[in-house]
């Protein structure tokens, strides 16, 4: 049986599009790059019992978290859920989860774990080495075709016991960043998820995890509640002794729920650009942070024109970066040098830059003899990829191309797309962050040979796809760092040229709290919400 995902099947487990473009939240005892981080004190000295945050985008697509993609659900798995390794939600900085040690030589192409002594499942079984390889089975299992497969499948062989405690990694060839890439991995007991139906289960929202916060409630579309897990005993203290996320999708009442004398949260993601001075003006602290955030379009190349580059190529250069940062994203965003977002460490500007050049996009246009092109556009509904649209359809009008507007529900624009391959382009919002900071990571997640985004831009069967998949084949096993980073490179530039699916803009995502009740706060660049502290008082 071919248990591969369908499109829709995809949408509905991971939230794909609109996942991404939410704005992250996180409290705890962290430093590093953007992220939320919160004591578990208010600023009296008074512990605050329960935290409710306010969280800008659905709770109502796959809690699996071998599948998700979901801001929403990935932030409450970090809390549920552990790995062998977890990550620092800021630096990105492995740190022992429920392994008991890093590895001790990342360079060694097999790594052995020893469990941590009396770590139990929420419902009170004890981890074992076998859920551990029940796990790895499936992020593996190319029938399965989780989406966490395509993080793991080029590097990872498998997974094996050593004895009752320990187990071993098995690696195709030296890969050091597996290490922050094990927290995506999160282990999973198999007397839960082995039952007959449970996957399904999972996606619907059951929840059991051996991490420091277990799921108390679970209603999609309005909230989920979450307790400290009195048996936890690993390295990230809960510090709230509860906890209530609601979803607020629409943007007035997620501002709502936090300002004004009735507020009813503590911290509040996804802040609307237009109203940051609005919620600082009453008292509330509001930080942004930069990272892969971003708006893309993506052509569909099995549509002609947009098989040829310099159509793709043309439109880009014609949209008016500058005006869609002041207009659209008030100033929280830079235009894309590179599919990478600037401050990631493999960031240097490609050798295509897609500078606003009206001229230059006209120019092209005429070396492809296309004279008559009308583009329809369609879009997800995210708020503040929205206010980018007008300027996108401004520019391709003032170039001679006709442009139409048609932002919709996620599932209806996908929906669209499945019935009909003839429409032409799409934006739409992404952030690879969540899963982490490495290149790789970042490109696969776009950028698989069979992957969802490749199907849906009909390129992968291209020439300049098979260099591109091969080239990313070469610059993930290189041993040599200087060399890997100059493979990417090269990845990045013929990502950039190709022009298949392409950030228009980077931007800065905010979040709002106040600081006389949560105390040590900081923006988090990538979507979802963390609230684990070391060390934390749980009242």
């Amino acid at each position: 049986m071919d248990h591969s995902l369908d499109r829709r099947s995809f949408l509905r487990l991971t939230g794909a599009i609109g996942a991404a473009g939410a704005i992250t939240a996180s409290l705890g005892a962290c430093t590093g790059p953007p992220s939320t981080i919160g004591t578990g004190r208010g600023g009296d000295g008074a512990a605050l019992d329960t935290l409710t945050a306010v969280i800008g985008y659905g709770n109502d697509q796959s809690w699996d978290p071998t599948q998700t993609a979901s801001a929403f659900s990935m932030a409450a798995n970090h809390h549920i859920y552990e790995g062998l390794l977890d990550t620092d939600p800021i630096t990105r900085v492995p740190y022992p989860a429920l392994a008991t040690a890093l590895p001790a030589d990342p360079t060694a192409t097999s790594w052995r774990f020893t469990l941590r002594e009396g770590a139990r499942w929420h419902d009170g079984e004890p981890v074992t080495v076998d859920d551990v390889l029940f796990t790895f089975d499936r992020v593996l299992d190319p029938e399965a075709n989780t989406l966490a497969r395509s993080f793991f499948a080029s590097w990872l062989a498998g997974v094996r016991a050593v004895d009752e405690r320990t187990v071993e990694l098995d690696f195709h060839f030296p890969f050091p960043d597996a290490a922050p890439r094990l927290t995506i991995a999160k282990i999973m007991p198999r007397h839960v998820f082995g039952a007959e139906g449970a996957w399904e289960r999972a996606t619907g929202g059951l929840a059991v995890g051996s991490g420091p916060y277990r799921q108390t409630a679970h209603h999609p579309k309005s909230n989920t509640t979450f307790e400290a897990f009195e048996d936890y005993n690993g390295p990230r203290h809960p510090a709230f002794r509860a906890m209530n996320w609601r979803s607020v999708v629409e943007a007035a009442p997620r501002v709502a729920a936090i300002s004004g004398q009735s507020a009813e949260a503590q911290i509040a993601e996804n802040i609307p650009y237009a109203n940051v001075q609005q919620l600082r003006d009453e008292g509330l602290q509001v930080e942004g942070g930069a990272g892969m955030n971003h708006l893309f379009l993506m052509f569909n190349t099995e549509n002609p024109p947009l098989d040829d580059i310099r159509v793709r190529q043309a439109l880009l250069h014609a949209v008016d970066t500058g005006q869609l940062i002041e207009v659209g994203l008030k100033g929280y965003g830079r235009p894309a040098t590179s599919f990478l977002d600037e401050n990631n460490p493999a960031h240097r500007p490609a050798a295509t830059v897609y500078d606003y050049d009206p001229d230059r996009a006209r120019a092209l246009l005429a070396e492809a003899g296309v004279t008559d092109l009308s583009i329809n556009l369609m879009a997800a509904n995210v708020s503040w990829a929205v206010d980018c649209l007008p300027t996108i359809k401004e520019s391709w009008d003032a170039i001679g191309v006709p442009t139409t507007l048609e932002p919709q529900e996620t599932s209806a624009l996908f929906t669209k797309m499945d019935q009909d391959r003839a429409y032409q382009v799409v934006a739409a919002v992404s952030n690879p962050n969540q899963f982490g900071l490495d290149a790789d990571l970042i490109l696969r997640y776009n950028y698989t040979r069979g992957g969802l985004w490749m199907s849906y831009t009909g390129w992968e069967a291209s020439a300049a796809a098979d260099e591109l998949f091969a080239l990313m084949d070469q610059a993930t096993e290189e041993p040599d760092p200087a060399r890997r980073l100059e493979l990417t490179h090269r990845v990045l530039d013929l990502v950039a040229e190709q022009a298949v699916l392409y950030p228009v803009v980077h931007n800065e995502l905010l979040t709002a709290w106040n600081p006389r009740l949560v105390t040590g706060v900081r923006a988090q660049a990538y979507p979802g919400v963390n609230v684990l502290q070391t060390g934390a008082v749980v009242s």
